[in-house]
């Protein structure tokens, strides 16, 4: 059974999702994470994986949110490399502050615009 917080994460994640998919126009940057990590993908309108990102090689002695910023200029750097420079950004239900913040600043002054 699901606790009430799962729950209300849940619903915003599919109010999100349903907003981005009627109006997405350009690929589309995902934001997961857990309690240790981050992991960032672009998808494209039909689904597929483009580009994608994670700090799950990362083990180095840093604090989460500059491995969230790593994670950022990362997938950036990717993504203009397959000549992606548009996006629109889903925060897969999570608040916008901290690492999902952090990964969106990094990726915003890395080249891509969302």
């Amino acid at each position: 059974m699901a606790t009430q917080k799962e729950t209300l994460r849940s619903r915003k994640q599919h109010k999100i999702k349903t907003v981005i998919k009627k109006t997405a126009k350009s690929p589309i940057l995902v934001v997961s994470r857990s309690l240790s990590h981050i992991v960032a993908q672009i998808k494209g309108l039909d689904g597929k994986i483009l580009v994608s990102a994670s700090d799950l090689k990362n083990n180095d002695k840093i604090t989460k949110t500059e491995k969230a910023k790593i994670v950022g200029k990362e997938i950036a750097e990717k993504a203009i490399s397959q000549n992606i420079t548009t996006i629109v950004f889903d925060r897969n239900g999570y608040k916008y502050h901290g690492r999902v913040k952090a990964l969106a600043d990094a990726a915003r002054e890395a080249g891509l615009q969302f």
